[in-house]
């Protein structure tokens, strides 16, 4: 607050009862009463807050115990309106014990010329310590407050009924005495400058400003001069301080990043008010997980702090025994534990280095201190209401000014802020880090390809201010040895996207099983997610869960080597042959997941050589913010086109451009390398439909495995041949296929022209028929069935080790209960 401020003020007089006393025209102007309205009265007139004796009682003895007052509030007009006011009540000191108030209000609505909000603004320049001192018509003085004397070196019982001129002799008292003369004869008031002549604690020749203010009593005359000073030099750090704040504003919490937040506050702290300051972040907060911990129940166990804020006026901070990222231990009986106790900040003007301070206590921070010459030191807690999120450190080293109030004002107001942003950091951070677990193991743990494909994945989440996505990719094995390859991407971020990535991928595997072919899985799929976005607008008062999707779907073949896609919405596979030649193939587009456009999805059916590398990825790693797709895909084709090289080192290379940055969108890669069965492991023929064909399969298969060395297997397949033989010469009108491929289990194959889809039956104990499937589960570890152009395949697997000899004893199965077995030698 400036003495040019000063003047601008209301300024009023009371009692020890809050009856106003003396009365300015600066009053006047700002609430429309003039001396001869307010003088006599009680200010309970201009304050509603008040109004009632009890809560002026009330308010009368906190002054008295704080020594004044200041804050925002407000005042009423007399045409009855409320105006918002800086208001400041200051203690002031008679003969005899006496006392009086001074009150000073300043139009908070009023321009400032600054960004900084009015309460805020209030109480820096409001809480910046002035001398006040009142004197009579006679120029003698009358009242004073404790700060005057630090001001002009005038002890009080010197001034108190006595002139200016008289306690300091000299052309500078006769000047401002003139001064005073002219305020009380025009009723104005007046500001003027000058520096003290005598020796004071801020020492010699300190500049001050000075406003004198005219009082007048209830006949509206001239009672007395009332004497604001000003130190030049603290209403000058008062505004640096509002600018500090204005610039908080405009620097702070800008991101979602816990340890860049911190180490704003430090960067701006430093060298502006401080020498050296440090943030340390409750452990939890930077990554969103553990319970939080609460100011003022810490008890015995202390919480554990990490430094996430350096900032020092010497190069390399040589005050911090720790880095940023490193653990902080606490020590006890100190002033971070006393912040932890009390939830209060610590301000300590100077550091007290004797023996048996807790500095002794401090074996790692006590030789920093010493070494360094930290003489002045403020903690101030960093909390959002109780929750604890860390504490930060204000140092002076070089600037021999010890911390006063007004800087641990401006320091809790500059953490009160940047408290805000750690609060949504770590909310945001919580929330990404359960997105990112929930993503995480709903995504697949091992990648099983079977004889058909060799595979591996990367997946890099994308950075926090962005928020994890709803990518997944998946190699679902199916029967006969195929492979299902899928990548998706769910639109959006956040925990919603996981969620419904995780439904989405569940969706994947159900109509997977189905043995749907790719076409007609994305429109089954595309179902899905149009109910999903349905049930989500029947519940506007959530968030949307899903909005769309993308997803790419393939069936690799390992006995043929095809290789059959369709996408809905996605970027294309990348295609390496085994000699190094890059392709992106041309497949139909398709509409993205859950647009309802109805138009049907196309599949192609491609010949992969053995050897072939096939990369499914999604739009995070060929577009960044930089560079366009054909960009990002020529980047990705020349980074896969050495076949010669593990997929591992691969995965490593595609993905190197994003490893330890920011990326805007998730990155996903799944890298598979075809396999191909040898013919020697797949035999098929075709037989006809009479009855000499199940007789003629069981034979075959018995052969086939003999062949092979599964002896072992023989008469649970036989069992097994005979009754998907049976079936198909029973509902089919055709040749019957039969096909025993050996991978990584046996799988037995039976196709018809019979588009029918087999069920089992629940056969009752006289039924003759309906027990051939129910046997087909009992002898093989899955079953199941496949629609072809023509018509079906039934099939059925085999652990090539039977893990239950005893279901795979044709005698024993036959003796069971119920069952019937077909022998057709």
């Amino acid at each position: 607050m400036s003495a040019y401020e000063v003047s601008e003020s209301a300024i009023a007089l009371l009692d020890e009862q809050g009856i106003v006393v003396a009365w300015t025209q600066a009053a006047e102007r700002l609430v429309g009463y003039c001396a001869q309205d307010m003088v006599g009265g009680s200010v309970a007139l201009l304050l509603p807050s008040f109004g009632e004796a009890a809560t002026m009682s009330v308010f009368v003895k906190q002054c008295r115990a704080q020594n004044g007052w200041s804050g925002a509030s407000a005042v009423r007009h007399r045409d009855g309106r409320l105006l918002d006011v800086s208001l400041r009540i200051s203690v002031l000191h008679g003969q005899d014990g006496t006392a009086r108030w001074l009150v000073s209000m300043s139009d908070a609505g009023a321009p400032t010329g600054d960004a900084v909000n009015a309460a805020v603004r209030g109480s820096l320049l409001t809480r910046a310590p002035i001398g006040i001192s009142v004197r009579d018509p006679q120029l003698r003085g009358v009242w004073v407050d404790d700060t005057m004397e630090i001001h002009d070196g005038i002890p009080r019982d010197r001034r108190l009924g006595h002139r200016l001129t008289d306690t300091m002799p000299g052309v500078k008292a006769e000047a401002l005495e003139a001064v005073m003369q002219q305020v009380l004869a025009s009723g104005t008031t007046k500001v003027h400058e000058y520096r003290t002549w005598l020796p004071t604690s801020l020492g010699p020749e300190h500049p001050f400003a000075v406003s004198f203010s005219c009082f007048r009593g209830a006949d509206g005359r001239a009672v007395g001069v009332c004497v604001i000073s000003v130190d030049v030099i603290e209403s000058q750090l008062a505004r640096e301080r509002l600018a500090t704040l204005r610039e908080a504003g405009t620097r702070l919490g800008m991101t979602l990043d816990v340890m860049q937040i911190s180490q704003e506050l430090a960067d701006l702290a430093v060298p502006l008010f401080a020498d050296f300051v440090a943030v340390d972040l409750e452990q939890s907060v930077p990554f969103g997980e553990g319970a939080p911990v609460r100011i003022g129940t810490v008890g015995e166990r202390l919480p554990v702090f990490r430094r996430a804020g350096l900032a020092s006026i010497r190069e390399g901070a040589p005050e911090s025994p720790w880095a940023r990222g490193e653990p902080i231990p606490v020590a006890p009986a100190s002033p971070v534990s006393d912040v932890l106790d009390t939830g209060e900040p610590h301000l300590e003007p100077i550091v007290d280095t004797a023996p048996g301070t807790w500095i002794d206590r401090d074996p790692i921070r006590a030789p920093k201190i010493r070494e360094n010459g930290m003489h002045s030191l403020m903690v101030v807690p960093i909390r959002a209401r109780r929750v604890l999120l860390g504490m930060a450190l204000f140092i002076r080293t070089e600037d021999p000014v010890p911390f006063q109030e007004a800087d641990l004002l401006l320091a809790e107001e500059l953490v009160s802020r940047v408290a805000q942003s750690l609060n949504n950091a770590r909310q945001y951070a919580r929330e990404q880090t359960t997105a990112l677990a929930l993503q995480r193991n709903l995504l697949p743990h091992r990648l099983r390809g079977g004889m058909a494909v060799e595979a591996a994945s990367r997946y890099l989440p994308a950075d926090m201010d962005r928020g994890v996505g709803g990518d997944w990719f998946d190699v679902i094995p199916l029967s006969g040895a195929r492979v299902a390859l899928v990548v998706g991407d769910v639109v959006g971020h956040g925990i919603n996207a996981a969620a419904t990535m995780g439904r989405l991928r569940t969706a994947v595997h159900t109509l997977a099983d189905m043995e749907l072919p790719p076409d007609e899985l994305l429109a089954r799929l595309d179902d899905t997610v149009q109910r999903l976005v349905g049930e989500d607008a029947d519940a506007p008062e959530q968030a949307p869960a899903v909005v769309g999707a993308t997803c790419l779907y393939a069936v690799y073949d390992p006995v043929t080597r095809m290789c059959t896609m369709a996408r809905a919405g996605h970027p294309p596979p990348a295609i390496v042959d085994p000699q190094g030649r890059v392709t992106f193939p041309d497949l139909p587009t398709g509409a993205p997941l859950g647009i309802g456009l109805g138009v049907p999805f196309e599949a192609v059916e491609l010949e992969l050589p053995e050897g072939t590398l096939l990369a499914l990825y999604t739009d995070g790693l060929i577009e960044t913010r930089d560079h366009d797709i054909d960009v990002g895909m020529h980047r990705l084709g020349t980074a896969l086109a050495q076949p010669d090289r593990s997929l591992e080192d691969l995965c490593a290379r595609a993905t190197e451009p994003f490893q330890g940055q920011a990326a805007c969108d998730d990155v996903t890669l799944l890298l598979v390398r075809t396999r191909t069965l040898s013919p020697d492991q797949v035999a098929s023929w075709t037989l006809p439909r009479d009855r000499t064909a199940v007789r003629r399969a069981r034979k075959l298969a018995a052969g086939q495995l003999a062949q092979w060395g599964l002896k072992s297997l023989e008469d649970p397949t036989k069992l097994i041949v005979s009754e998907l033989v049976t079936n198909a010469v029973r509902h089919g009108t055709g040749p019957i296929g039969l096909r025993l491929i050996q991978h990584q289990a046996l799988t037995c194959e039976v196709s018809d022209t019979d588009a029918d889809s087999p069920r089992p039956r629940h056969a009752q104990t006289a039924d003759e028929n309906g027990r051939g499937l129910f046997l087909v589960a009992q002898l093989s570890r899955r079953w199941g069935f496949r629609p072809t152009l023509g018509g079906k395949i039934v099939w059925a697997e085999e652990e090539l080790t039977p893990a239950r000899a005893e279901q795979s004893d044709p005698d024993s199965l036959a003796r069971a209960p119920g069952m019937r077995v077909n022998r057709q030698e």
